[in-house]
């Protein structure tokens, strides 16, 4: 495997979040009876005309500027012919000479920790297209059906350049790009509905060779796990076949998550395969530079914009950043936090940001994480005004650390049992749970320093062992201390006043 280069490129299409379909006034709702939002345009009946969704054109002028691509003021759409079951017209209304967007670029954050680096990948193109209608092989005894309420469903088809050198970086990409899509409001990123579906290109080539190997096209990835699972087996696969001696035929494959293989669907086209040319019933789309700026100055602010802000306002690393920025929810989560958890009047400082930033990245996207893929980033089990407050209260000494993080999962689980139907806990309860629960944290100095006492005198073994050098025995003697204060005493103070009294 050291010897080889692998080499990724990414299409995705992402349903825009349009009420009506790219070329007619038919609904794209989901999960309506098959076959009742097909209209005489979706279905191609004769004498019928496609009329383009403007709202479909704004998506994709609000994706390029987002990227930084140059949006086309001039693009064509194109007929992409081809016979299939699901295409009733026989041909699909895209675009490929002249697409609406050009170029551009995503910033992404791969790995973790210590190893996570920052990548650019290049986007090659992004243009508008229909979608087919969809095949069903279940439920249809030994036949196969067709359901054409997805045929003209407006899709934003996004090409990017051959930059991806591993499925992690693969998977980082098509994460980012989900959450800008989402971020941006052109499309829901809905996985399990088809919303966002991904193509992964994928060759194998040796160490230190310019020329590309012979790529092989995973089709309708729907998740970031099968994704990942699908490239890892068709790298070994490709570099197994070369190295056996045998040539790589470029081909479609899907991929089977039952048993984590690939298999080929059929030879891979060529673009003239599909004799491209432009479609006579649609005008070219002309975009004008009013258009585009009255886009712009609706937007709001950037991923990598407010990752910028939250690294000089807050002073958190680019990689705590890049976190808190994996989705629009997310960041909006982490400011409200950082806004409740301060005192009235405290201004914004590093140091309360940088500890809302922690218990964000530990605490509630660990528990995103729990929930699966599929868990919306918006459902938080604990408000970001809730954990504010608990994180206020914890910074003033009020409870400790641990009693934080049992409130924190209470309430979590309480939202989780109610189906995220609410957010479990409220700021107004805190209070009242730590006076009825008697949780609050002992700070008083006079009587913490009792306690130590208490300690040292009942622990002379202990003591003696810290002044020949046994550090242990400093964390021996405050597990005691916290022991006979219940786990009530302020930490800290505790450490302090031990050292005081043993090194005094």
């Amino acid at each position: 495997m050291n010897q080889w280069e692998v080499v990724i490129g990414i299409e995705t299409h992402a349903q825009l979040a349009t009420v009506s379909k790219i070329f007619s006034g038919a609904s794209t709702a989901f999960g309506a009876e098959p076959n009742t939002q097909a209209s005489a345009v979706d279905l191609a009946l004769p004498g019928v005309l496609p009329v383009l969704n403007k709202k479909a054109v704004e998506c994709a002028i609000r994706f390029g500027l987002a990227i930084g691509a140059e949006v086309a003021q001039k693009s064509v759409f194109a007929r992409k012919n081809y016979f299939y079951p699901d295409l009733p017209k026989g041909y699909q209304i895209s675009q490929m000479d002249l697409p609406v967007v050009v170029g551009g670029d995503i910033t992404l954050q791969v790995g973790q920790g210590d190893k996570a680096y920052e990548k650019v990948v290049r986007l090659t193109r992004a243009h508008l297209e229909e979608d087919a209608g969809k095949s069903l092989h279940e439920d249809f005894h030994g036949k196969s059906g067709i359901d054409l309420n997805r045929a003209g469903t407006p899709l934003l088809e996004i090409v990017s350049e051959p930059d991806m050198r591993s499925s992690d970086e693969a998977v980082a990409y098509a994460k980012s790009l989900h959450a800008l899509v989402r971020w941006i409001g052109i499309c829901d990123g809905n996985m399990q509905e088809g919303s966002f579906r991904c193509d992964a290109n994928v060759s194998v080539r040796p160490k230190g060779q310019a020329e590309y190997g012979t790529r092989r096209e995973i089709k309708n990835l729907n998740s970031f796990r099968f994704l990942k699972e699908a490239i890892d087996f068709e790298v070994q696969w490709q570099i197994n076949e070369i190295e056996e001696g045998r040539r790589i035929q470029q081909a479609t494959v899907l991929f089977d998550p039952e048993n984590g293989e690939t298999r080929m669907m059929r030879s891979k086209e060529d673009a003239h395969d599909y004799r491209y040319f432009p479609d006579p019933d649609l005008l070219p789309l002309i975009i004008s530079r009013e258009w585009i700026d009255e886009v712009r100055e609706d937007m709001w602010e950037l991923p990598n914009d407010r990752k910028l802000r939250f690294q000089s306002d807050f002073g958190l690393s680019s990689y705590d950043a890049s976190l808190l920025n994996i989705n629009f929810d997310i960041g909006n989560y982490f400011e409200g936090a950082v806004l409740a958890a301060l005192a009235n009047g405290e201004r914004i400082e590093p140091e309360p940001a940088k500890f809302a930033a922690n218990w964000v990245i530990n605490e509630v996207l660990a528990k995103m994480n729990q929930e699966g893929e599929g868990h919306p980033t918006w459902k938080f089990g604990v408000s970001a005004e809730t954990l504010g407050c608990l994180l206020r209260r914890l910074r003033e000494g009020v409870i400790g650390a641990k009693t934080a993080k049992e409130l924190f999962a209470e309430f979590w689980e309480e939202a989780r049992a109610n189906n995220y139907a609410s957010h479990g806990g409220y700021p107004e309860k805190i209070d009242e749970l730590i006076e009825s629960r008697g949780l609050k944290q002992i700070s008083d100095t006079g009587a913490i320093e009792s306690l130590v006492d208490e300690v040292l005198a009942a622990n002379p073994a202990n003591v003696a062992e810290f002044k020949a050098g046994k550090e242990k025995a400093f964390n021996a003697l405050v597990g005691q201390v916290m022991k006979a204060a219940k786990g009530k005493a302020n930490p800290q103070q505790v450490n302090d006043l031990l050292k005081q009294k043993l090194e005094g």
